[in-house]
């Protein structure tokens, strides 16, 4: 779930404003990695396994296009995405629809257009705006591209993951270089930025419980399953970890039913269904109720089947 006024916006808005901010080089063969799934997944605060899906219905609405491209420190080229004309020309109005609101700040209410500059990126000065349209000096959120700063709820559940990892890899006192390079798969796919990942290394660090290798790989086949779907670029990083913490396949495969059965649950979902049970109390769900669940649903993108199955799993429950 994002929070602040990010939240507010879909992720499809997050990812137009975001694309708007950082151009595709013309003529040239490298791309910056904001424009990888990764760089957009820590932008706009979603966890990267919900991206692809932003991703294609943008590409079907003929708001972006993708091609390959070298980022400056991958091993192979990479897919990057930007702006079509028709992209662009929804970003700019959203920008400018977004400019004309009222916030408050220092004790004053002002356009926040008056904040937007040409050399910040707009998502990151939206990050300053609570849900209450105040702004503050400091980001309500911060993305994990970032150094420091409150991460969504998504994107906490990759912090928890890339932690236990070090947990895992400090057990002996020290990081091999094999931990190292399956480290450095993990959080290139996260998109994390270094500062972060070190301050989460210390607290790993610090930390006495050392999750077992078969429990971390649990975790990453639930999180890979939240769609029902285990896409390409997971399928590599699983099987690099399956490698490294010398899980056979047998193994792999009961792990991988027993993540079958006992899915992850997203945060967002989970605050959702909370959201829901309280609703559902008095055995009815009044018209207020509904209006507020309908925005709830909208600005955490929980689809209507998601919200189906909930409610009949909670009526069933009455």
């Amino acid at each position: 779930m994002v929070s602040g006024f990010l939240g507010t916006l879909t992720t499809e808005e997050r990812t137009l404003l975001h694309l708007m901010f950082h151009h595709l080089p013309e003529g040239v063969w490298e791309a910056p990695a904001e424009l990888t799934q990764a760089g957009i997944s820590a932008a706009v605060h979603v966890q990267r396994k919900h991206v692809p899906r932003t991703l294609k219905r943008l590409e079907k609405q003929a708001a972006i296009e993708n091609t390959s491209r070298h980022v400056p420190g991958a091993r192979q080229r990479r897919r990057v995405y930007s702006l079509t004309i028709e992209g662009r020309e929804r970003a700019n109005t959203l920008h400018d629809k977004l400019g004309k609101t009222p916030v408050r700040s220092d004790g004053k209410t002002v356009l926040l257009e008056s904040f937007f500059k040409s050399s910040v990126s707009p998502l990151e000065t939206l990050a300053h705006i609570d849900e209450n349209l105040a702004y503050h000096q400091n980001p309500v959120l911060s993305p994990v591209s970032h150094p420091e700063g409150s991460a969504s709820l998504d994107a906490q559940a990759g912090e928890a993951l890339v932690r236990r990892m070090f947990a895992r890899a400090w057990e002996d006192g020290r990081i091999t270089k094999d931990e190292q390079l399956l480290l450095n798969e993990v959080v290139d796919f996260l998109g994390m930025h270094p500062e972060r990942v070190r301050r989460l290394s210390k607290e790993a660090r610090r930390e006495i419980n050392v999750p077992p290798p078969e429990e971390i790989y649990l975790d990453m086949l639930r999180q890979a399953l939240v769609d029902g779907t285990i896409h390409n670029e997971e399928e590599a990083l699983l099987k690099t970890v399956q490698v490294a913490f010398d899980i056979d396949e047998e193994t792999h495969e009961r792990l991988l039913n027993e993540a079958r059965e006992q899915p992850f649950i997203p945060p967002e979902l989970a605050s959702y269904r909370s959201v829901l049970r309280t609703a559902l109390s008095d055995g009815i769900i009044t018209g207020d109720e509904e209006a507020m669940l309908s925005t709830l649903r909208q600005q955490t993108n929980i689809s209507e089947q998601d919200h189906a199955t909930l409610l009949a799993e909670l009526q069933d429950d009455i």
